[in-house]
């Protein structure tokens, strides 16, 4: 039987779900969908927050949804009844995966990887439950481009850290995709809704596979 949900992480995901909601309504709902809808196979979904992301599978076999939170994954649960596809959620850390190695066709990182403390090592682990020929998908806000508005995001990211759950603003996520051993297939930057903050606009959107040893160069564009 689990745990009673404390009073705390009940409002902390009230709140959560309040604000990703708007965000939605402002465009991240399309954003979702084109990250998990075509998700193939057996997918693991890490770091699933309330489980917004779960009503726009379609493609895949079965999805495993994994969040520490105790009051998202309460939520998390409550859409999973709702989902198209058979879903499971579960507890577990996004650094110490509990599946063994190939066990996933698809890996999903939406949102996720900037309140990860050690998001190198989520990577490294999401890469070593890929079966062969495995897909990483990831929808992460990072650090902007544009160095002014990077410049920013340095300045706020430690009072950002303290009300947003540990949320890094100015994470360059990119950089360690390739550093997990993940070849990126596809690359994109977008801009997520102005619903958010300034600084929390720059995202990236793509697709990564396990790096042959050769390898080949990453595929960069812009939304």
């Amino acid at each position: 039987m689990a745990a009673p949900v404390s009073l705390f992480a009940r409002l902390y995901a009230a709140g959560y779900d309040r604000f990703t909601a708007r965000l939605n309504r402002r465009g991240a709902e399309d954003h979702r969908r084109r990250l998990v809808e075509d998700a193939p196979g057996a997918v693991l979904e890490v770091g699933a927050g309330t489980g917004w992301n779960l009503r726009h599978y379609r493609s895949a076999a079965r999805v495993v949804a994994l969040e520490p939170h105790p009051g998202m994954r309460a939520r998390a649960e409550r859409r999973a009844r709702e989902a198209s596809v058979p879903v499971e959620v579960i507890d577990g850390d996004g650094m110490a995966l509990p599946f063994p190695d190939a066990s996933f066709d698809t890996v999903v990182f939406g949102f996720v990887l900037c309140t990860i403390p050690d998001p190198a090592r989520a990577l490294a682990e999401g890469r070593r439950v890929l079966r062969p020929g495995g897909q990483v998908r990831f929808l992460e806000h990072v650090r902007a481009t544009d160095p002014k508005l990077a410049r920013w995001q340095d300045r706020v990211n430690r009072p950002w850290r303290r009300v947003a759950g540990g949320c890094r603003a100015n994470q360059d996520t990119a950089s360690m995709i390739p550093a997990a051993g993940l070849h990126i297939e596809r690359l994109e930057r977008c801009e997520c809704p102005a619903a958010a903050p300034r600084f929390c606009r720059p995202h990236i959107f793509g697709e990564a596979r396990p790096a042959a040893p050769l390898g080949g160069a990453d595929v960069e564009r812009t939304a």
